[in-house]
């Protein structure tokens, strides 16, 4: 993030500044008026912004009094004549960054932009954190502060209310259902049933009748009349998960039901109308998959009227850390202990595990940190020849230190003499590599 927008109507000034910022590696948006600037800057503005202040119609002062408005934490850095200090001295007293009187020392200028772009990283930065919890406070969590989720929280909220069949695609583990429950939950259909089907858990003999219901008689062992998954989430949505398992046969079915919003249950030649939303997930290419005749072409297309594609966890790295933490304070809640302490190993199994298993892998994972179990775990094998030379003898120091304490079960003083180490140090590795004594102590 080093955005800077850099206002002044002396076309001179104006790119001489904007060239020298440029040298210094910043990306420079460059305004000729405070209007062009204020057409230009919303809210979520990521870098700052740098204004003369006299300027015809819409003054520097003016301009920071509307951004101020507009956000409150955006840093403004005015540039004034001699005979403005004041006027800018009082800017500073209702909250503008810094200012800057004519003739100023381009390094001045360029440090004061850096530590304001320093301050405006943390504000976004503590933003994102804020919406993203308030996501995980709705019951359920779709956490991350990366641009990938932002965009894919946008998308949620602007389909939600789109009532429009949506196709969710994303790796095992990666949220579909959350994301699926989400639509249902910000639409204007919150209040209506919703009704989840896995279409890969459900035997063919019997998904059609639960997909559609059945009257009684209408097969061996069908005693009574049962009302089917589409029918209850009549003003509600449906949610197809893992629809690419379903038969061909129950495509043709379900096609003609999504066509007309009709269905007839087995045993009967009612026709019923129904309302309702659908909203399918796949963990495959769909539309490779019907292209290779695996899954009805037109099917795919009526279900692909918006489409969501979940990242996978290992194209947003910066969002494990957080994710990791929420999990863990879950997981302490639940089993009624405190949190551990994350040690070393923990956080290198976190930077460079590739969490095939997306979400549901690392909320597993921050369940067996919260019951001490991962310790036991060979996260880092001494013998691993894909690790570095410092890699393997941290993790062969840890064996030895786990092997005393095995040993002595858990006696300290046991342990430090037959390692040969002062006490300090013996504390200082446990601490490193994430050993907890305790457990190795007799009962």
């Amino acid at each position: 993030m080093n955005d800077v927008a850099f206002i002044d109507d002396d076309d001179d000034l104006r790119a001489a500044s904007v060239q020298a910022l440029l040298l210094a590696g910043l990306t420079v948006r460059p305004f000729a008026s405070a209007q062009a600037a204020l057409e230009a800057i919303d809210a979520d503005f990521a870098g700052v912004v740098v204004s003369d202040v006299r300027m015809p119609r819409i003054d520097g002062l003016e301009l920071f009094r509307r951004l101020k408005r507009l956000d409150a934490d955006l840093p403004v850095i005015l540039i004034t004549g001699h005979g403005d200090i004041a006027m800018a001295v009082e800017a500073m007293r209702e909250g503008a960054y810094d200012f800057l009187a004519k003739p100023y020392a381009g390094d001045r200028l360029l440090g004061s932009i850096r530590h304001a772009l320093e301050k405006r990283r943390l504000v976004i930065e503590n933003r994102e954190l804020r919406r993203a919890a308030r996501a995980a406070s709705e019951g359920m969590p779709l956490l991350g502060a990366t641009p990938a989720m932002e965009r894919l929280r946008r998308t949620l909220h602007q389909l939600a209310d789109a009532d429009v069949d949506v196709l969710i695609e994303g790796e095992t583990g990666s949220g579909k259902d959350v994301a699926a429950t989400l639509l249902h939950r910000w639409s204007r259909r919150a209040a209506r049933p919703f009704v989840a089907v896995n279409c890969g858990a459900l035997p063919e003999t019997v998904i059609e009748s639960e997909l559609f219901g059945h009257e009684a008689g209408a097969f061996t062992g069908a005693q009574k009349k049962r009302i089917g998954r589409i029918e209850h989430a009549d003003g509600g949505t449906l949610f197809l998960d893992e629809i690419e398992a379903m038969s061909p046969a129950l495509q043709v079915k379900l096609l003609r039901a999504l066509e007309t919003r009709e269905i007839t249950p087995l045993g009967t030649n009612e026709i019923r109308r129904v309302d309702i939303r659908i909203v399918a997930a796949t963990k495959l290419d769909l539309l490779r998959l019907a292209k290779q005749g695996g899954f009805r072409e037109d099917l795919y297309y009526r279900l692909h009227v918006a489409a969501i594609r979940l990242p996978p966890l290992r194209e947003r790295r910066a969002d494990v850390p957080l994710l990791f933490g929420h999990f863990l304070g879950e997981a302490a809640k639940r089993f009624r202990r405190e949190a551990p302490a994350i040690g070393e190993s923990v956080r290198r199994h976190l930077n460079e595990h590739d969490w095939p298993g997306n979400v549901r892998e690392l909320s597993h994972y921050a369940e067996r940190v919260a019951l001490g179990l991962v310790e036991a775990e060979p996260a880092a094998q001494a013998g691993d020849p894909s690790r570095t030379l410092p890699e393997r003898l941290d993790a062969y120091e840890a064996e030895l230190i786990r092997e005393a304490l095995a040993a002595h079960r858990g006696d300290v003083q046991a342990s430090v003499a037959a390692l040969g180490i002062p006490r300090k140090t013996f504390y200082d590795k446990l601490k490193r590599h994430g050993i907890d004594q305790n457990r190795y102590r007799a009962g």
